[in-house]
């Protein structure tokens, strides 16, 4: 065996132990997609489907099906579909829909680098193909999304943070390896792990969320808990994240799976699912204190939890103990130093203020949109009018705006 066979051999020993494995590859790209891993300039082309965004999957998507705290098998949810939405203000977690974009948006080819989708120029667009379509989806069924994004991380998280950044490490030597060998379908698994949303990436968010005259807010520290303070002070109806958490920081109403309703994973069909917070802590018995106390003891970023407890095992304890400290007396292990800071980071999270004047629509500046993403970053023709067409469907080109780029 020559040396490239060994190293190619053991590149995928070692994506089977970070759980990888060669099997079918995503869907084909459109050929704006290709376009733009090819570095040339606009295409005829089918859009991105922004309700289908989540079809490719990969295990680091999988794992954010379940951020924050579990509590999948514990929450009482119904399905809702986007037009029950109309009129509301959704708070989206801007990060977590970033990285969905960052991930299935991607340089597939046979020789590609797995890495997020370039304009012509080198810069990343997936991020703002992603934005774009599922923002105009939203505005289409006249749902007025509040995009929310991270502050500075808690201390509380550091050890989280630090245990994030070895992983990524390990999957960008392994990913750097791949390359160098000239396993193109490893590297292309392995990149999903390394994705990065960068500050530029943000900021490059923020100005297109302007053009279209969506508002954002930058939270104070972690985005879902920004969106339910906001929510717990009725400047928003609904908070949209994957990450459970926001039941614990208290948002009265989550959406999950927002915007992938309808989609296929694994053969199974995936629907937005509405959570609401009084009826899940009817349905469990609980008050607000008890779910962040068996929350702690699950597991969340801010403490590793309490080793053998599960959902449905804390739910048990919390109803027999009545609180965290009874339930660590009963099972003879500590209570945690910091059990009143973390408890503190959920239920006193801090925010920025907003006010509800802040969180409106405002006019769509069409020649703006036309020069930042078809002009600077060669979005198709056929994408842009797809994205205008679904703003003109919404009722947000009215006032002798011009549609469709009719210049």
């Amino acid at each position: 065996m020559t040396d490239r066979q060994t190293s190619v051999a053991h590149l995928r020993l070692e994506a089977q132990r970070l759980g990888f494995s060669h099997g079918k590859r995503g869907a084909v790209a459109t050929q704006d997609e290709h376009a733009h891993r090819l570095g040339h300039g606009p295409a005829k082309s089918s859009a991105f489907n922004a309700l289908s965004a989540g079809r490719r999957t990969t295990k680091g998507e999988d794992e954010r099906e379940n951020m924050g705290c579990n509590l999948k098998d514990l929450a009482v949810s119904e399905r809702v579909r986007l037009p029950d939405l109309a009129g509301k203000r959704v708070g989206i977690d801007a990060f977590l829909t970033a990285f969905q974009f960052l991930t299935t948006m991607r340089d597939r080819s046979p020789e590609g680098d797995g890495m997020p989708l370039r304009a012509p120029d080198g810069r990343y667009v997936a991020h703002l193909m992603g934005f774009l379509q599922r923002t105009c989806a939203l505005l289409e069924h006249r749902i007025i999304p509040v995009y929310v994004f991270d502050g500075d991380s808690p201390a509380l998280k550091a050890n989280e943070l630090a245990a994030r950044r070895e992983r990524r490490q390990e999957s960008e030597e392994q990913y750097a390896a791949a390359r160098a060998a000239g396993d193109h379908r490893l590297a292309q698994k392995l990149a999903a792990r390394i994705m990065h949303y960068s500050p530029e990436m943000v900021q490059e968010t923020k100005d297109m969320l302007d053009l279209l005259g969506v508002p954002w807010v930058d939270a104070a520290a972690e985005g879902e808990a920004q969106a339910a303070v906001m929510a717990q002070r009725g400047h928003l109806d609904v908070v949209a994240t994957q990450d459970w958490d926001a039941l614990l920081y208290g948002s009265p109403i989550l959406v999950r799976n927002l915007m992938a309703d309808g989609t296929k994973r694994y053969g199974r069909t995936i629907y937005a699912e509405r959570i609401n917070l009084d009826a899940m802590r009817e349905e469990l018995d609980l008050t607000q204190e008890q779910l962040v106390d068996l929350g702690i003891m699950i597991g969340t970023d801010f403490h590793p939890g309490i080793r053998g407890v599960g959902p449905k095992t804390g739910l048990k304890l919390l109803h027999k103990h009545g609180t965290l400290e009874g339930v660590c007396e009963a099972k003879g292990v500590d209570v945690p130093d910091n059990i009143a800071e973390v408890r503190a980071i959920f239920h006193d999270h801090p925010s920025t203020p907003t006010e509800p004047d802040q969180l409106v629509l405002k006019p769509v500046d069409v020649a703006g949109l036309k020069q930042y993403l078809q002009v600077e970053r060669a979005f198709s023709q056929r994408r842009m009018d797809e994205a205008f067409e679904k703003l003109e469907n919404g009722g947000r080109l009215g006032g002798g705006q011009t549609s469709l780029f009719s210049f």
